[in-house]
């Protein structure tokens, strides 16, 4: 999913580029926003699919004006990501998973090892935050979520027309190298195995990944950590359904749900993207959810 937003966005003054080498070799920037105080909270970002880690510097800001350091990934093929898709570079949620995000959870905790390390994306990456946790409970204390939810075709209301569109991605992909979002209009230009991955998860409801005998539903069905869950009034792209049924695929987490107005900003309206010009609600509901889920842990 792609996002029109300012590309002349820059890394803030306060923030650390700290660089990012996988297990693989590829290479990327994580950008940390630290408070001015040390932190007792680090919250790792995931952004969307197609986005930029430096379009989450605002919400980054308005966190660590609340004394929370705040992580944001980059994803492969985005950004400052080495590598690019095409017929000769592909890769899909394997190596996401097991060589990219915990590269930057590694380099993350150790800025700050005594502090309390949370996961949360956006959208795919909000998906991705709960595979990960689903795989290494342990490591973090739980899951933030904005504007996500499962891409199961049947919790749409425009679903016919969306199962047509997951089967048409994969073989796009494959006649190009890569689905060619920025054409499209729908994300960046993303590797043909991560949309091999993400529209098996479209069309079946069921998480897998290509290369990973994981039983990721198992996984997800395990977890037990808090969970927030912030939906945008206004978002046609993670309607209340979809986000039911992420969450459904984790009954033992303790999650909490709330729905963003465009009231909360600044008259900004509450969609899939806009949010991310103005989240200083958004990141005092994370900041007051993650204070009080760190005491009742």
């Amino acid at each position: 999913m792609s996002a029109s937003l300012d590309s002349s966005a820059t890394v803030a003054a306060a923030s650390v580029v700290v660089p990012v080498v996988a297990r693989d070799g590829a290479r990327s920037e994580l950008i940390v926003v630290r408070p001015a105080s040390e932190p007792r909270q680090i919250l790792y970002w995931l952004p969307a699919m197609g986005v930029p880690a430096k379009h989450y510097l605002p919400l980054a800001e308005a966190l660590a004006a609340r004394g929370m350091a705040m992580a944001l990934h980059e994803w492969r093929g985005i950004g400052s990501s080495d590598r690019r898709a095409g017929k000769a570079c592909d890769w899909g949620y394997r190596q996401l998973l097991e060589a990219d995000i915990p590269a930057g959870v590694e380099a993350a905790r150790a800025r700050w090892p005594q502090a309390t390390l949370w996961l949360g994306g956006h959208s795919l990456g909000g998906q991705l935050s709960c595979l990960y946790a689903g795989l290494h409970p342990q490591q973090v204390a739980g899951i933030a979520l904005i504007a996500s939810g499962a891409p199961y075709w049947r919790r749409f209301p425009f679903s016919l027309l969306l199962l047509v569109a997951y089967a048409l991605a994969n073989p796009l992909a494959a006649l190009m190298g890569y689905l060619p979002g920025r054409r499209i209009g729908f994300g960046g230009n993303e590797a043909r195995g991560v949309i091999a991955d993400w529209s098996r998860s479209g069309r079946s409801g069921r998480y897998s990944a290509d290369g990973m005998a994981v039983d990721f539903n198992a996984c997800l069905a395990s977890l037990t950590l808090p969970v927030l869950a912030l939906r945008l009034q206004e978002d046609w792209l993670v309607p209340p359904a979809s986000l039911a049924w992420l969450l459904g695929l984790m009954p033992k987490a303790r999650a909490q749900t709330a729905v963003v107005s465009s009231q909360q900003l600044a008259g900004q309206r509450a969609d899939h993207f806009s949010w991310m010009k103005t989240p200083a609600a958004l990141a005092a509901q994370l900041a007051v959810w993650m204070e009080e889920a760190s005491r009742t842990a």
